[in-house]
């Protein structure tokens, strides 16, 4: 017998359909509740169309600072998820670089706007 986990999303829109809160479960969690979040990405791969089938979205409460955050984390564990799964490590580094590079021009605007 194959064994099953269930991951649960809720989303709260408010009247324009933006998100106003984002919680989630999952069968193999050990949290007695749901979890909170100001955003999430979701990616399925379909083999058939060889197609990318995402799902992105934020809360009106996600900061754009939180936001440069969540895609630098993101973007790096790619890299590690692509270096595990394929022989290139090099192109796993391609995308941490890629990462430093984004975050550090965001900083910068960050740091110019400031002032």
């Amino acid at each position: 017998m194959t064994k099953k986990s269930t991951i649960q999303i809720q989303v709260a829109l408010d009247e324009q359909k933006v998100p106003e809160s984002i919680e989630w479960t999952a069968t193999d969690s050990t949290a007695d509740r749901m979890n909170k979040a100001k955003a999430m990405m979701v990616a399925f791969w379909d083999g058939t169309d060889r197609t990318a089938l995402r799902i992105d979205l934020w809360t009106k409460e996600m900061m754009v600072d939180e936001m440069a955050d969540f895609f630098y984390q993101t973007l790096m564990t790619m890299a590690d998820t692509y270096q595990r799964a394929t022989p290139w490590a090099d192109q796993a580094d391609d995308m941490r670089a890629f990462a430093a590079d984004f975050y550090k021009k965001f900083e910068e605007k960050l740091k110019n706007q400031n002032q």
